[in-house]
């Protein structure tokens, strides 16, 4: 299998490219618009044909590849249901199949960041977006997060995923590239809590800034602007 993790450092934001081999297809999670050419580069060097783009959320911190790709390659726009976005041209719902060749990538919905946060399942590894992220959780207070409903996501969901399995985020800002289910179990100090209302109250708290970037990514992602209209 062909796996590529790409890090943006403007947004600390990882892109995920996925293939079962040279000459096949492939897709591609949470595409930053800016790295459009290294995708394109990287999917040329290896002979691969992109045929779907995921989006796990409306991201707030940079403006999503997602429609620019597409526009160049014409590949498939996949986002959960509950997004927002005009230009999507499958809305997946739970427990729904991503599929390219061999492989397979299952649906969950993790609502919580956003309402429209979605993780993808694919055997050993789960790609979490902003719910889960290394050490951390995405932050509740903007887009409809709801720290209630991320505490399901997390506890209920994500967090009875096999201990082993490997946790790919939407982002990262320590230089870590991965984790685990049991990692995040044992380490996270937002997943140390007892009750829901303890996780609320740690995630109504935080006082966090809004991102630099979230009054032009947020309409611009809803929009799906490419890079001619940004």
């Amino acid at each position: 299998m062909i796996f590529n993790q790409l890090f943006d450092v403007k947004s600390s934001t990882y892109t995920y490219i996925i293939a079962s081999d040279k000459g096949r297809e492939a897709l591609i999670i949470d595409p930053v618009i800016e790295s459009t050419e290294e995708y394109l580069n990287l999917l040329n060097e290896l002979n691969l044909k992109l045929v779907k783009v995921i989006d796990t959320h409306i991201h707030a911190d940079h403006v999503t590849g997602l429609n620019e790709l597409s526009k160049r390659t014409n590949c498939t726009k996949i986002m959960g249901e509950k997004s927002k976005s005009e230009v999507v041209d499958i809305k997946v719902k739970e427990d729904d199949k991503v599929k390219i060749d061999n492989i397979e990538l299952k649906t969950i919905y993790t609502p919580g960041h956003t309402d429209c946060s979605y993780s993808f399942l694919m055997n050993d590894r789960v790609f979490t977006g902003d719910t889960l992220l290394i050490n951390g959780t995405g932050r509740t207070d903007f887009q409809n997060g709801n720290a209630e409903d991320q505490y399901d996501s997390l506890f209920n969901k994500l967090l009875k995923l096999p201990e082993k399995t490997l946790v790919y985020p939407a982002h990262d800002y320590n230089g870590k590239k991965f984790s685990t289910i049991e990692s995040e179990k044992k380490n996270n100090p937002r997943l140390q809590v007892n009750s829901i209302s303890q996780y609320v109250d740690i995630m109504n708290n935080l006082n966090l800034a809004n991102p630099k970037m979230m009054d032009i990514a947020v309409p611009a992602n809803v929009k799906g602007l490419t890079l001619n209209q940004l």
